[in-house]
């Protein structure tokens, strides 16, 4: 095997370890990830450059409004993700992430230092995903920390170059904006390098996610 084929299949290996449920926060060395979550109250748009196979940085913007529809933020950050430790056997694998950011918080026409450090946990196989990230969103005077869990299965198992479905559920909550936890069904389809996922939460409103590693 030639060396340019060999890294070929190791790039293939790792981008398919890193998409089976969790859609890590980071591809392999040298990628480039977009991402984005958008619903009625929440738009998340972030794209990252993986540096190492354990460290990106990159750009986010945020989005968010309460379930009254009176208050609104606005978070423009620069991205660190950091993969703190993995855990590989035959058939799945485990993660633990470091999420973090620090940006501009726009409110009420002011702009303030915001802070975003978290944690992201998961767990995978070809058939299964368990997850759960916390996130705390700080500036001055303003506190909307944010926790989520996903739990998922896919419908069959599927080779690389085939088209895979999947069931995820979550459910997930931010201080200060919401009273209520959001649940969200949704169906993915994961594909080689990319995402798509669509679904209706608990309060009648649609959602749609993606990602795109190239």
């Amino acid at each position: 095997m030639t060396t340019s084929m060999a890294r070929s299949w190791t790039c293939a290996a790792l981008l398919a370890a890193a998409l089976p449920a969790a859609a890590a926060p980071m591809g392999f060395q040298g990628s480039t990830m977009a991402m984005g979550d958008f619903g009625a109250n929440w738009r998340e748009q972030y794209v990252n450059y993986a540096l190492t196979p354990r460290d990106a940085i990159g750009v986010s913007a945020t989005w968010m409004r309460s379930d009254d529809r009176h208050l609104t933020r606005e978070v423009d950050e620069l991205t660190y993700t950091r993969l703190v430790k993995r855990w590989n056997s035959k058939h799945a694998q485990a993660n633990v992430w470091f999420l973090g950011g620090i940006g501009l918080l726009h409110r009420d026409g002011r702009n303030r230092a915001m802070a975003t450090p978290g944690v992201q946990v998961d767990y995978e196989t070809t058939r299964v995903y368990l997850g759960a990230t916390g996130r705390l969103y700080r500036a001055s005077g303003v506190n909307h920390d944010f926790a989520s869990a996903r739990a998922g299965f896919s419908f069959y198992a599927a080779e690389y170059e085939q088209t895979q479905p999947w069931l995820i559920v979550e459910a997930r909550r931010m201080r200060g904006l919401s009273e209520r936890t959001e649940v969200t069904p949704m169906l993915r389809f994961i594909n080689k390098n990319y995402f798509v996922e669509a679904g209706v939460n608990n309060m009648r409103q649609a959602r749609f996610n993606y990602m795109y590693i190239f």
